[in-house]
């Protein structure tokens, strides 16, 4: 549980680092477009790794299936993002990015809920000893 807790979380920063990124290209600073590209990439890779987390959690701990079908989902979007971005199609681009954030949130709000450690308590696991 903690690894997965740990890489929502790093998601969810990346998630936020992203939009700053763009925000100050937007505003005129051309040079963070280039660091806006690659962190997408970087983004991509994190949420393969909450993906992988994620199921590990439901598999191990009979936990809910939906934040790994969630997580699997967010592997694609970011997909969907850094093509709709490298098109420069800034219509779906800009759209996507708030969809992205907010599943983010929502799996990095469902990893420190009750429910998520109730889960690790009923399969009688430690809840910090899950998918480490």
């Amino acid at each position: 549980m903690r690894v997965l807790r740990v890489v929502a979380v790093a998601v969810l920063l990346d998630t936020l680092v992203q939009a700053a990124l763009a925000g100050l290209f937007v505003t005129g600073d051309l040079d963070l477009l280039a660091w806006h590209a690659a962190n997408a990439s970087v983004l991509g890779a994190l949420t393969v790794a909450e993906t992988v987390a994620a199921l590990v959690v439901w598999r191990r701990l009979r936990a809910p299936g939906w934040p790994a079908a969630a997580s699997a989902a967010l592997v694609a979007l970011v997909g969907v993002q850094q093509g709709l971005g490298e098109a420069r199609l800034l219509a779906g681009h800009m759209p996507l990015g708030m969809a992205v954030f907010g599943c983010a949130t929502a799996l990095a709000c469902w990893a420190f809920s009750d429910r998520a450690t109730g889960a690790a308590r009923q399969a009688g696991r430690p809840v910090t000893d899950v998918a480490e």
